[in-house]
């Protein structure tokens, strides 16, 4: 059995960040138990940044210092700017995640910045998070497609991971933002990826829009991908994406990992469990996912 893989669950922040409805802090608190409870060891459990964009995540600060000490658990955030990384660290969180856009258009919707702009500011967070010895996961949005225009050029994408090597960051996340690769889009990429960069580290967050989700997350397993962003029921999206749907489902990963020779040691009747009690108070609008309805 293959072990050395690891789900990060972003239903918390990713999931949550498009939810409407106030979700309670009680119940954050209550859902990280109980993914703990399941076996899951990473949880992305929110983002620092301005609550009058993602009202959702008003109480990150405070959730953040309200959860339980665990030795072998990893909390962690998603910060864009100086101020994200500081509450962070005033917060008492040592992981943070941070990316940047590879589409122009979205960037000024989602950070309200340049692609060359946000660059700049990644250098400034990089340097940040190593003076206060923080564990720093970069990453890209829009990697394959977006609604604004085709394909990305490969060597545009291949030219700003360059660039954030250069800046002394290993562990990347290639972000399917809007749900549009396909499997081969997928395996042409991280081809090219590891022949430029064999030392890198690459995250996969896969969005679930064009129902290819596991697809192309099977096609990424044929390379060296040691660790994949997932959300409980499939639930999420952006709320700068009309239409935006959820990543890959928590459930339904850890069962293809299960049946391909990954032993994750996560229960997903557990999960599954989780992810309904959360769809009677949300609605079941925001859930993408599949398996969460019947295990």
């Amino acid at each position: 059995m293959i072990k050395n893989l690891q789900i990060m669950e972003v239903g918390l922040r990713d999931g949550l960040q498009v939810v409407q409805k106030e979700v309670s802090m009680e119940l954050k608190l209550s859902i990280i138990d109980s993914l703990i409870s399941s076996g899951v060891k990473n949880i992305q459990v929110a983002s620092f940044v301005n609550p009058d964009r993602i009202p959702q995540m008003a109480q990150a600060d405070e959730l953040v210092k309200r959860l339980p000490i665990k030795k072998d658990i990893q909390f962690s955030a998603l910060i864009f700017n100086q101020k994200g990384i500081y509450r962070a660290i005033s917060s008492g969180l040592k992981k943070i995640e941070t990316s940047i856009s590879l589409c122009e258009k979205y960037s000024r919707k989602n950070m309200r910045m340049s692609v060359s702009e946000s660059i700049s500011n990644l250098k400034d967070i990089v340097l940040t998070s190593k003076k206060n010895e923080m564990n720093l996961r970069a990453g890209l949005q829009c990697v394959w497609s977006t609604n604004y225009k085709g394909s990305l050029d490969q060597d545009n994408i291949l030219r700003t991971l360059s660039e954030i090597m250069e800046m002394d960051v290993l562990r990347v996340s290639l972000c399917d933002t809007y749900g549009m690769a396909r499997p081969y889009d997928v395996s042409s990429l991280l081809e090219k990826i590891y022949e430029t960069f064999p030392e890198i580290k690459i995250s996969m967050h896969l969005h679930n829009t064009n129902g290819l989700g596991l697809i192309n997350l099977s096609e990424a397993l044929k390379f060296d991908i040691r660790e994949i962003d997932t959300s409980m029921g499939g639930i999420g999206g952006s709320p700068f994406i009309q239409k935006s749907t959820g990543n890959i489902a928590t459930e339904d990963t850890i069962a293809l990992l299960n049946k391909i020779g990954y032993s994750l040691e996560i229960d997903i009747r557990k999960i599954s469990k989780i992810s309904r009690r959360l769809e009677k108070i949300i609605g079941s609008s925001y859930f993408s996912g599949s398996l969460y309805k019947t295990s």
